[in-house]
């Protein structure tokens, strides 16, 4: 026999779609911080071939 569902409270949903959208929100933060030092040769973390970095340029 089928069961219902439980009701989920709209605070909780908020809650949770806000915690999906923040997690979103700071993975955006972190890639432009990257691609950002990476464009003016400050990245330390990043590995890049200085070739590649030159052909994007001169494309641009």
């Amino acid at each position: 026999m089928a069961v219902p569902k439980k009701c989920i409270s709209m605070s909780k949903k908020h809650i949770r779609r806000n915690i999906w959208k923040k997690k979103g929100y700071l993975t955006a933060v972190k890639a432009f911080s990257l691609a950002k030092s990476v464009s003016t040769g400050h990245s330390k973390s990043f590995l890049c071939d200085k070739q590649i970095i030159k052909s994007w340029d001169n494309r641009n």
